[in-house]
């Protein structure tokens, strides 16, 4: 079975197809360092959106999610965008954990994804 890789430098690749499966590294707010965990969490899901488009998917395909918070505080802050984002009925297994530091300083939630094909 074949392996595709997206976005791929020596250390990683942002997207793994394998068979039927699409695997996303963590989404990290790029275009949304330092900004409320709302419009961090808006910033990676646009991201994810734009991922599983290119891996031939989309979000009423995903699998599980694993989400990290620098603080269990913002939960609910986090939810709310999130819960827009899953309506429909395709809400996926959910992981949610607090880690005290992400990548960098300026980013407060990262998100992790499986998807099916």
């Amino acid at each position: 079975m074949t392996i595709q890789r997206f976005q791929t430098n020596d250390r990683m690749s942002q997207v793994v197809i394998h068979g039927d499966t699409v695997y996303l590294a963590g989404q990290i707010a790029l275009t949304a360092p330092g900004e409320s965990v709302a419009a961090q969490t808006k910033a990676i899901l646009d991201s994810i959106d734009a991922k599983l488009a290119e891996a031939g998917t989309d979000k009423s395909k995903v699998l599980t999610a694993t989400i990290w918070l620098c603080s269990m505080d913002d939960f609910e802050e986090m939810n709310t965008v999130w819960d827009e984002w899953t309506k429909g009925g395709n809400a996926p297994c959910r992981a949610c954990v607090e880690s005290t530091r992400l990548a960098a300083p300026q980013f407060t939630v990262e998100i992790g994804i499986i998807a099916a094909k």
